[in-house]
């Protein structure tokens, strides 16, 4: 299975409550903060909810 970096490079300011929530499931709570994760499906589509404010690079195994 493939691993994701995410890194939360925008604040959280401003942002709906599902967004802030999206991030807070993904374990990004400040700006600057990483993760890594196995991707499936669920993250991936938390990511998509949330691209414009994180960056997120593929993990070589």
């Amino acid at each position: 299975m493939a691993k994701v970096k995410i890194t939360l490079i925008r604040g959280l300011a401003g942002k709906s409550k599902k967004k802030k929530a999206t991030l807070e499931a993904l374990g990004l709570r400040r700006r600057g903060r990483t993760t890594v994760k196995e991707l499936n499906p669920a993250i991936e589509g938390m990511i998509d909810k949330v691209k414009e404010l994180v960056k997120v690079e593929l993990l070589e195994e």
